[in-house]
């Protein structure tokens, strides 16, 4: 996990992230819930025009949208890029499936590298998916993102926003226990980051999903699968099985009138581009030739606006 600047750093433990991830390397699929919210991100992308030829798939694996890039960039060069060693091996295992393996990821070919290595330039979309929320300095990755990519080039990311688990909250709050839940980064600063990192043009969206299960057990299975509690002021040590009763018998509160238990989860939606640097005549500028082909391609476009043949 990067190091966060001080006056940029989450309200995140990043032991107890890096502890979360290497626990949900050892399960045999992505979370139901990163799969869905893939599965609605890639929708998104019907609106975009650029078709990328390099697309980094941050934190592929845990993100579960492999599959959907294959299928909206079959023809696209894809690097999925993981946050450590063990999950970086989970990726190359799936790459190597059967071509008639539902879980294989096809499409063009496919790299697998760690989120520390260096990673050269010139991705024309960076697609990062329920990730964010797991990152302790987001604003120092928008711009790692932001130097990853072409002119041009997009990010494309979703994570889960402030109104997660409000249910929980609530209650953990009524029974004077500590959070349940780190702080979750409000859609609005999630675009104001965007354009402190120098990105353009940035969309943000969001929409809460409900989900409901039958009993108590049932729904912290499904909490653990997702990740866990990385907040720095979460309750310290470990719980009796005596809390765990008292804490499934709370959860019972929460049952709606069809019986079912029911939490809410706000997830973010964005994405913005990568414009053109603006040249300055008081001060030398460096551009890769990438970087100036786009820019003579952009003012080409530009000019032509409103032209009849």
């Amino acid at each position: 996990m990067p190091i966060p600047a001080p006056d940029n750093a989450r309200r995140l433990d990043a032991v107890a992230v890096n502890a979360a991830l290497r626990r949900l390397a050892r399960t045999p699929e992505p979370p139901w819930l990163h799969t869905e919210v893939a599965r609605r991100m890639a929708e998104k992308l019907r609106v975009i025009l650029l078709q990328p030829e390099l697309v980094l798939d941050w934190w592929g694996f845990l993100g579960a949208g492999s599959s959907a890039l294959a299928l909206a960039y079959p023809k696209a060069q894809r690097w999925i890029v993981e946050p450590d060693a063990i999950w970086a091996e989970r990726s190359r295992a799936a790459a190597r499936r059967p071509w008639w393996s539902p879980n294989r990821w096809g499409g063009g070919g496919v790299e697998v590298i760690e989120q520390a290595q260096e990673i050269p330039p010139g991705a024309q979309l960076i697609w990062a998916n329920m990730m964010l929320h797991a990152v302790v300095d987001p604003p120092a990755l928008f711009e790692r993102w932001h130097q990853l990519l072409r002119v041009d080039g997009f990010v494309m990311f979703s994570c889960l926003g402030p109104g997660t688990l409000r249910e929980l909250r609530a209650l953990y709050e009524r029974l004077g226990w500590p959070a349940p839940t780190p702080v979750f980064i409000d859609m609005h600063d999630l675009g104001d980051m965007l354009v402190q990192a120098g990105f353009a043009d940035p969309v943000m969206d969001q929409e809460t999903l409900t989900l409901q299960w039958d009993s108590p057990a049932a729904l912290l299975n499904e909490l653990r699968a997702l990740g866990g509690n990385t907040a720095p002021d979460r309750a310290a040590g470990l719980h009796t099985p005596r809390w765990r009763r008292d804490l499934e018998r709370e959860l019972s509160s929460l049952r709606g009138p069809d019986g079912k238990l029911g939490l809410s989860f706000e997830v973010a939606y964005g994405h913005a581009f990568k414009a053109a640097p603006r040249l300055r005549a008081d001060q030398p500028t460096m551009l890769s030739l990438d970087d100036m082909r786009a820019m003579l391609r952009a003012g080409r476009a530009s000019s032509g606006k409103g032209l009849g043949p």
